[in-house]
């Protein structure tokens, strides 16, 4: 994991982090009957701190070189965000379809494109995206949708887009993924009381617990840690552009995994939402003159 970052473009990170997600997230549906969402999301969570502890093995500094207190400030509003948009949007799931709950849990990463930019192509790529979401919005079926689903859905997408923002200033205070293992830390305590009373005993089935680990790599390690290294390299509002893959790739994913059919409109949908994230990977602000990632040790 550590030798990717440096070979991979940071569009090209983001991207594989988006399949990430999307591939974890099927597997954690089947998580839903024995678990419940809060249950699913503590397992997930809880793993990847694990893990993340592990890997990068965080140090509290002490001394003159320890961090401000800004810093570890920003590191609890990281898990606060995380353990926010995981739970919100996982109870989403609960109530709504899938592509129904991406799309509007995009509302966040959109309103970071489109409010953060200062260049007009790039809301022209933050445009297309939107048309792209549209048109995988449930507009006109006449069918019935939980609001109490919506109201997840959207709560989701403020808690990404603080995400987003907040795990740039992580990313750029502590080195690696230490920022990332210690927030992580924060979302499974926070998340604990809530998922321990939901997924009860089940928690403890080996066969529950080994899909959970899965979950846990493909939805929070792999992914996060790529976006993390990748918000390194890119300003957010391309990185929220680049974002906009989800929604096509759900679809996607519900296709070859689900078995969920595409229609002509979902296939239009992920040709603009494509093109956006193309645009703005090729002529986002960076585009000739990337930055450089920060020369740190492991």
């Amino acid at each position: 994991m550590r030798a990717l970052p440096g070979a991979v473009p940071p569009a090209g990170l983001v991207l594989l982090a988006v399949v990430s997600v999307q591939v974890g997230a099927a597997f954690a549906k089947g998580l839903f009957p024995a678990l419940g969402s809060a249950g699913t999301v503590f397992l997930r969570v809880g793993f990847a701190a694990i893990v993340l502890l592990l890997a990068w093995r965080p140090r509290v500094r002490t001394g003159e070189q320890a961090y401000a207190r800004a810093d570890y400030a920003a590191v609890v509003l990281f898990g606060l965000a995380l353990a926010g948009m995981n739970t919100a949007f996982y109870a989403a799931l609960e109530r709504i379809p899938l592509g129904i709950a991406v799309t509007l849990e995009f509302v966040g990463p959109l309103a970071v494109a489109v409010f953060g930019s200062r260049r007009l192509i790039d809301l022209l790529w933050a445009a297309l995206a939107a048309g792209g979401i549209l048109l995988l919005a449930p507009l006109g079926g006449g069918a019935v949708i939980d609001p109490v689903g919506i109201v997840f859905a959207l709560l989701a997408g403020a808690c990404w887009a603080a995400y987003i923002l907040l795990s740039a200033r992580v990313g750029r205070a502590f080195r690696g993924g230490s920022g990332l293992a210690l927030a992580m830390t924060v979302a499974a305590i926070l998340l604990a009381p809530l998922g321990i009373w939901q997924g009860g005993v089940a928690l403890l089935k080996p066969q529950l617990l080994l899909v959970g680990a899965c979950v846990a790599l493909l939805s929070s390690v792999i992914p996060y840690s790529l976006e993390i290294e990748a918000l390194r390299r890119l300003p957010a509002p391309v990185f929220g552009v680049l974002l906009s893959t989800e929604p096509g790739i759900a679809a996607l994913s519900g296709f070859v995994i689900l078995g969920e059919a595409l229609g002509v409109r979902e296939l239009l949908a992920l040709v603009l939402i494509t093109v956006a994230a193309v645009g703005a990977s090729r002529f986002g602000p960076n585009s000739h003159n990337p930055p450089n990632a920060r020369n740190e040790s492991a």
